[in-house]
């Protein structure tokens, strides 16, 4: 097997937090120019604003600007900044919880994905806290679902960056969950929920099927009132949306669920009901300096504090 080579380091910094896209030409291809490659490649760009982007000296490779004729290169690599789609911004803070010189920890809301991702690229967590902190070298060591609220961890310095996502990796971070969703007195709690979770990709909800299970997870009921209850989940494993495919699968869906039990389209403006699902708590010993760490959100469910005003819509107030 060939050796898979090390990309170089961009030559372009972040901007706004945002790093460059970096994309390496084919080592073969009909391609006259680096252009004409770029315009097959990224018909989403289109011709036009990429021959604009060459003009400009917007397309760097590792020796400086491209030009609009350089000729067509196997191998190399380019960088640029994507023009950005506008984006409806999140109107809730990004507290933080816990910082030392390894390992920033914060509690984010609900709404707020992790890292860029689709329509979902300057308003994320990672990119808001890179420009804040200035931290540039900043990465994630776990992800959490944009409609979830709660903990989540970040990596400060590349070289410890395999050490916090192997906690992950590997299952020795603990991880507490809340959420609220309805209550059914025949429901037996608590109990452990173990299924087979598939997850295709460009479909957006996943689903149970027949076979060797490959997630599980412990519901508990902490308390109940006006037919909801509040649930304390304790998942195993990490499969995507496992949480709210289990609570699904228990006949109580999670309150605010877009995807589960039915697919829905909210407005990417619409903040008024979000997902009653909270990451409570992390705990685990840090690989890199020893120290026994727990981590707890300080957000609560609004669905459980006022279920009258999140079920009319009525948006958190910022801050």
């Amino acid at each position: 097997m060939r050796r898979k080579t090390k990309a170089p380091p961009a030559p372009l910094p972040q901007r706004g937090g945002l790093d460059p896209v970096r994309l390496r030409l084919p080592e073969e291809g009909p391609w006259a120019t680096v252009r004409d490659h770029l315009a097959d490649r990224l018909p989403a760009l289109g011709a036009a604003l990429i021959d604009a982007m060459l003009r400009e000296g917007a397309i760097v490779g590792q020796c400086g600007p491209v030009a609009v004729d350089a000729p067509f290169a196997p191998g190399a690599y380019v960088w640029f900044h994507r023009p950005l789609e506008p984006e409806v911004p999140v109107p809730f803070p990004l507290e933080v919880l816990y910082r030392d010189e390894c390992l920033l920890v914060v509690d984010k809301p609900h709404f707020l994905a992790t890292t860029p991702r689709g329509r979902h690229v300057a308003e994320t967590a990672l990119v808001r806290l890179r420009h804040r902190l200035g931290l540039p070298a900043l990465s994630p060591a776990h992800r959490l679902d944009r409609l979830t609220a709660g903990v989540v961890m970040f990596v400060i310095r590349p070289e410890h960056r395999g050490a916090y996502q192997g906690l992950f990796q590997q299952r020795q971070v603990r991880k507490e969950y809340e959420a609220v969703a309805p209550y059914r007195p025949g429901l037996r709690l608590p109990c452990r929920v173990r299924s087979r979770i598939v997850k295709e990709r460009g479909v957006i909800a996943a689903r149970e099927v027949p076979g060797e299970p490959n997630s599980e997870t412990v519901v508990e009921l902490a308390e109940h009132r006006e037919g909801l209850g509040r649930y304390r989940l304790v998942p195993l494993t990490g499969r995507t949306h496992q949480l709210r495919l289990h609570m699904s699968g228990l006949g109580v869906p999670i309150l605010g669920d877009p995807v589960y039990p039915v697919v829905t389209d909210p407005a990417p403006d619409d903040f008024g009901r979000p997902l009653q699902l909270l990451a409570r708590a992390v705990e685990f010993t840090d690989p890199v300096t020893g120290r026994e760490h727990r981590f707890v959100s300080r957000r609560s469910l609004e669905a459980w504090d006022c279920h009258r005003r999140w079920a009319a819509g009525e948006a958190p107030a910022p801050g």
